[in-house]
Parts: structure tokens; C-alpha cells; sequence
């Protein structure tokens, strides 16, 4: 989940590198969402930040989290979480 504020907005830098994996992976292994932190409570410890926030969720239950568009911390990340 790429968490992001509206004033900021999503992070347009990392979306061919998600393309690339999940082309890789398959898309039953990999999901990629935004989700604007100002409109879910649950993410209101992201706000006030300029970074993005990747959000890594297994089950439903939050595994992993990735600050700013490092994208080969990013790739390595969802590669050891899948």
C-alpha cells in the first residue's frame, strides 16, 4: 500500500517498478494500492509527512513498511515478503 497525503500525492516514481515485479510474480502474489492517509483513521500515524510510506500486509496483519522511494530497498522488500 503506497500511503500518501493528498497535498503530496501517491508516489508516481515506484509504479513501473511494482509493474515490473508483479509482471514478474504474477498478479495472484502481488496487490499494489493507495490509500490516502487524511481519509483512513487507521493511517493517521503517516500524516504530516512528506515521504511515501510503503505498507507490506500478509494475511491482513502489517509485515513490513518501507520510508521514501528507495526502490531497490523497495524490490528487495517485496521480493523477501513474497
Amino acid at each position: 500500500v503506497d500511503a500518501f497525503q493528498a497535498w503530496c500525492g501517491p508516489c508516481k516514481t515506484v509504479v513501473d517498478l511494482f509493474r515490473k515485479i508483479r509482471n514478474e510474480v504474477g498478479s495472484d502474489l502481488l496487490h499494489f494500492a493507495v490509500a490516502e492517509v487524511d481519509a483512513i483513521d487507521a493511517l493517521e500515524k503517516y500524516r504530516g509527512k512528506c515521504e511515501p510510506v510503503f505498507l507490506f500486509y500478509t494475511g491482513g496483519e502489517l509485515v513490513a513498511a518501507v520510508r521514501g522511494a528507495n526502490a531497490p530497498l523497495l524490490q528487495k522488500t517485496i521480493l523477501e515478503q513474497l
